[in-house]
Parts: structure tokens; C-alpha cells; sequence
């Protein structure tokens, strides 16, 4: 059984071969993205922008020195010895620790370590609270298509990771290029998107962190139109569970559609969750996010072409309290 990989974004990128958990079906497809050159590019890439980010945020800022600077090299040495333990007598009588009740900060403090996930976003809210730049991806476009909302997304949040997820194979390569093929046209532009390809339906938990995005996008989702085929729709109460799961409170839910019975369903499925609050249109119209929605796709730029009415629902996540 394959484990999961853990990139330098700290996501979780799961093998395409979709047996990384059990009960799952063997799929013939074993090219595993997270390991293919585009996604090595794209971590360099937004590792590198976010060191020059931290560098130009940290230009006007003062560092105190708190220690004094070794005046030689012996001195310097020295400072890097760890220091010798000292015990008293009744401690080496008895090597034993004495043992940790289970609320003491010692104790949590162990319980945290061995947690690798929970270390983790505590490392990231540190980052966060010094003004470093979010090495987290924070928007996610399931079933990106050909890229076109990625593409109009990253200049207008250069500090944002987003990743596309999408389930076919040739049209998951073509966004890929497409990306690739943007950042050698304008360098140092494009460098905070990408794509993978994978069955967002089934694992996508398995990707992001608890309250990890910001954004989540289904931008004219598969309608699904028999009866027989409605469990297959993205847009689910059970799955509702796991888009809040991974939804930061306050992190915005967006879905656009050309279908009317579609978007009544999707609507009366967020409507009815209790963790999720539609967001009226007047509070869109100052959005950037939701008014790329009927014009950034490929697939909105059919309906406008064809003259097509959508049905847009965006609603945002609330606190559990507030239930």
C-alpha cells in the first residue's frame, strides 16, 4: 500500500494511482505528478517567490542584537558546545523520570510532536504571525478544466498558491504546459499555479490541512442530468462535511453553473448545511474572486458566446459556535 507524499508546500499529494488508501479500486494509471518535473518547477518557483517576499518585507526592518558577536573563533566554538548536564546526587540514584501528568505544558508539548499534522500548522501560523510569506496552497479550482480561472487568478493574488484538480489526464497535461509555457513567456509571473490530476470527489481531503483554504471553487461542475447519476454530483451534503473540513472559517465556497436545476440543487444543498451562509450579491460586487466567475473559464466563455444565463452561489464558511 502507498503512503501519501508530503511536498514542500506541506500538501498532501496523493499517488494517481489512487491506491494510497484502502478499500479504494486499483486504477492503471501509475505516473505519479507529484514527483513530475512541472511540480519540482513549481515548488522551486514559489519557494523562490517567497523568499523575495520575505527579503522586500524585511528591507525597512531592524534586527536588534540581543547577544553579544564572538570576538574569535575559539569563542565561537565554544558557543556551539552544548553544555555538560549537571545532576545532583539524588538524581543519579535514580535514573528514573519522575512521570508527567497528562495536562502539564510538558505533556501537550509531546503530544504535539508526535502529531506531525497539528506541528505543522502551528510552524505555518508562526510563519504567519511573522509576516512570512503562506508556503500553504489557500485556493483550490475543482475540476479546472483548461486552467482559465488559475491563469486570471495568480496576478491578481501573487502571494496565493492555488492548485487545479482535475480528473482527466490529457486535459490536466494541457494546463500544465500551459503553465509551464506562461512562466517562460513573462518570468517570474505564473509561478504560484499548477495543476494535478486526481479524483477530487473521492480524495480530497486527503490533500489540505483542517481550515487550510481560503477559496474553493466549482465552476460549472458536471450536471449529472438522470436521476440514477445524482450521487454523482459535486455538490453533496455528505461532501459538504469535507469542503468545511478543509474551509477555513471565513473561507468563501464558489459555484457557477448554466444548468437551472443544477444550481437550484446546489443552492438548496448549502442552504440546508448548517456550517455554510450565502453570501448576498452586493457583497460580491467587491469580490475579484466572483467576478471572474462568469467570464474566466473556457466553459463560462462558451455560455457568454452562446448567450447562455448562469446561476452563480457563493457562500461563506461559519464558525462552529455560531450554529
Amino acid at each position: 500500500m502507498h503512503r501519501q507524499l508530503l511536498c514542500q508546500t506541506y500538501v498532501y499529494m496523493q499517488h494517481s494511482c489512487n491506491i494510497c488508501m484502502p478499500c479504494l479500486t486499483y486504477c492503471t494509471s501509475h505516473v505519479c505528478l507529484a514527483r513530475s518535473d512541472h511540480f519540482q518547477e513549481f515548488f522551486q518557483a514559489a519557494k523562490g517567490t517567497a523568499t523575495a517576499l520575505n527579503d522586500r518585507r524585511s528591507i525597512d526592518a531592524s534586527e536588534p542584537a540581543d547577544a553579544a558577536q564572538p570576538s574569535s573563533p575559539t569563542e565561537a566554538a565554544a558557543a556551539l558546545e552544548p553544555a555538560a548536564p549537571t545532576t545532583s546526587a539524588t538524581n543519579s540514584a535514580d535514573p528514573t523520570p519522575p512521570a508527567q501528568d497528562a495536562g502539564s505544558p510538558q505533556a501537550q508539548a509531546n503530544s504535539v510532536e508526535d502529531d506531525p499534522q497539528t506541528l505543522r500548522q502551528q510552524q505555518h501560523e508562526q510563519a504567519a504571525d511573522n509576516g512570512q510569506c503562506d508556503l500553504q496552497v489557500r485556493f483550490a479550482d475543482v475540476g479546472c478544466g483548461f486552467g482559465g480561472l488559475l491563469v486570471r487568478l495568480s496576478p491578481l493574488y501573487p502571494d496565493k498558491l492555488m492548485v487545479g484538480m482535475e480528473i482527466r489526464d490529457k486535459v490536466t497535461n494541457y494546463v500544465i504546459e500551459r503553465v509551464s509555457a506562461l512562466r517562460r513567456e513573462q518570468p517570474g509571473k505564473f509561478n504560484n499555479i499548477t495543476a494535478l490530476r486526481t479524483n477530487a470527489m473521492r480524495h480530497l481531503p486527503n490533500f489540505f490541512l483542517k481550515g487550510q483554504l481560503h477559496k474553493l471553487f466549482f465552476l460549472f461542475p458536471d450536471p449529472h442530468f438522470k436521476t440514477a447519476n445524482h450521487r454523482r454530483r459535486i455538490i453533496q451534503t455528505f461532501l459538504l462535511a469535507e469542503y468545511a473540513f478543509i474551509l477555513a472559517v471565513g473561507g468563501m465556497l464558489y459555484t457557477i453553473t448554466d444548468v437551472q436545476e443544477l444550481g437550484e440543487w446546489m443552492r438548496s444543498k448549502l442552504d440546508a448545511h448548517p456550517l455554510f451562509q450565502r453570501i448576498s450579491d452586493e457583497e460580491l460586487d467587491s469580490d475579484p474572486a466572483a467576478n471572474l466567475l462568469t467570464s474566466a473559464s473556457e466553459e463560462a466563455q462558451k455560455v457568454a458566446r452562446n448567450e447562455g444565463k448562469t446561476f452563480r452561489n457563493v457562500y461563506r464558511r461559519i464558525c462552529d459556535e455560531d450554529v
